[in-house]
């Protein structure tokens, strides 16, 4: 989808069809041309609210109000409306919050791309979409004037942000057959010589050396041998330096604690947090931020053999905890605690951040579309909830209390990787994560459980059915945020 920023008028530019956006239902505008074929159609000009009229090649969107979400989505909705037409290319004006912002200019960018993406790999037949060319004037709503520099600076970011989010659903909707940890590592790798990011990947003998017998352990009965893999965007002058982790789980049976065979379905999903990793790096790399960012992902696939980890058994994590197995369903807490043990032995960070599809709960608890933030300070967990909110995420705070810290005591090692009671999963497994960050980063550190969001049946927002980039967008945000600081 190529994008073109003009000055010329809209009634000026050449193009198959024209995009209108009804601002608060008001019909009243001069550009609304079609008043009487619009109210014989019925269309109401509500949020998202499309009206395609063919006679005239003009679709017209509503929007409850001018904001970036509202924008982001209505023009998610707008292309998918377009999807099945033969019109090639697309204008429309430009639509600001206030003469200060022109961001809304980058999500209208975004919901064109997050709109026209599907996932069509294992299909025979391919989705197609129409629309190649969009032309954005900066003939705006209100009138306002506007500068061109800023307002293609915002046009940038928005495409890379998008791709980067159409990048990291294409791995999670990715088939356990085609990506397994090999894969990932390979992913990474294509990352690294494609931009200006290092790689390195730790295979099994390394992995043994670094002494991740967690990680080790859950990978045992997979024929797919794991890997850890460390992608590094490392500018002259960094402002800050950054590490993020994500869980990347290629494939989980449960293990020998097998999950129902209904809960085996969408697994591929729990990669979700490395593949978020990947296309943040990706997006770092290519917005060229001034902030040292270090990805951190550990693949493993989680299956069930004569070798398979036990419940019973006790684990040595890389930090020298021991961990009692209660539950080999609960596999992802193995995983990264060995690997942020790795991160934080690798890198003096000054936040970390992990990313995974933990636990159920976390979607029991704030729904199917937010991510749960945790943590032991305020700080890193708001700085995720602001940055979720500029990007368009939902994310919402869970706290910690020392209550259900005693839920994970062990009678047999320093920690159960189970809690004993089924309330309060989401925090629990949070509160075990703790226990593997080291004292000096406990206040620098955050866990996103972003199990309700990464993969979704059905489509949402600007969201399609399976894989939606959940994590990429607010973390791209927050790092912006810290690459602007002076």
């Amino acid at each position: 989808m190529n994008f073109e920023l003009t000055i010329s008028p809209i009634n000026e530019i050449d193009s198959d069809v024209e995009l209108i956006v009804i601002v608060n239902k008001n019909f009243k505008h001069d550009f609304v041309q079609d008043k009487k074929l619009l109210k014989k159609s019925g269309f109401k000009a509500g949020q998202d609210e499309t009206c395609l009229l063919i006679s005239k090649n003009r679709l017209y969107v509503g929007v409850d109000k001018i904001n970036d979400e509202n924008l982001r989505v209505a023009m998610a909705k707008a292309i998918q409306a377009l999807s099945a037409t033969k019109y090639k290319s697309l204008k429309v004006a430009s639509y600001m919050k206030n003469k200060k912002s022109n961001a809304t200019l980058r999500a209208m960018v975004e919901g064109f791309i997050l709109g026209a993406y599907a996932f069509d790999t294992y299909k025979t037949e391919k989705a197609k979409q129409a629309i190649k060319d969009i032309v954005i004037s900066l003939e705006e709503y209100n009138a306002l004037e506007l500068n061109m520099e800023d307002c293609a600076t915002e046009v940038e970011l928005g495409q890379i942000t998008a791709e980067a989010t159409n990048f990291t659903r294409e791995i999670v909707n990715t088939t356990p057959e085609d990506c397994y940890p090999k894969i990932l590592a390979n992913i990474a790798e294509g990352l690294s010589d494609e931009l200006d990011l290092s790689c390195k990947i730790l295979k099994p003998k390394e992995l043994r050396e670094e002494k991740m017998e967690a990680l080790l352990a859950v990978a045992r009965a997979s024929r797919h041998t794991p890997r850890v893999i460390h992608l590094t965007h490392k500018p002259k002058n960094p402002k800050a330096v950054i590490s993020l982790v994500g869980k990347g789980l290629t494939y989980d049976s449960g293990g020998l604690s097998l999950k129902p065979g209904a809960s085996m379905v969408n697994m591929k999903l729990d990669k979700s947090g490395a593949c978020a990793v990947l296309g943040i790096m990706k997006a770092v790399s290519e917005m060229n931020l001034e902030v040292e960012v270090h990805g951190f992902i550990g693949a493993v696939e989680n299956m069930i053999g004569g070798d398979a980890y036990k419940p019973d058994d006790v684990l040595v994590a890389k930090n020298g905890k021991t961990i009692e197995v209660r539950n080999t369903d609960a596999e992802g807490r193995l995983v990264l605690a060995d690997v942020l043990a790795y991160a934080q032995q690798e890198v003096e960070a000054d936040y970390i951040f992990d990313y995974a599809t933990l636990t159920g709960a976390s979607m029991v608890a704030v729904g199917q579309y937010t991510s749960s933030i945790m943590g032991n300070a305020d700080k890193p967990r708001d700085m995720i909830v602001d940055a979720a909110k500029a990007s368009g995420e939902l994310a919402t705070k869970l706290d910690f209390n020392k209550h259900l810290r005693k839920c994970l005591k062990s009678n047999v090692a320093d920690i159960s990787n189970m809690s004993n009671t089924p309330y309060g999963g989401a925090i629990t497994a949070g509160i075990f994560l703790d226990n593997f960050i080291d004292k000096k980063n406990k206040n620098k550190w955050a866990h996103i459980d972003i199990a309700a969001p990464a993969y979704v049946e059905h489509a949402w927002g600007e969201n399609p059915v399976g894989g939606s980039g959940a994590g990429v967008r607010m973390t791209i945000k927050l790092l912006e945020k810290l690459a602007a600081k002076s």
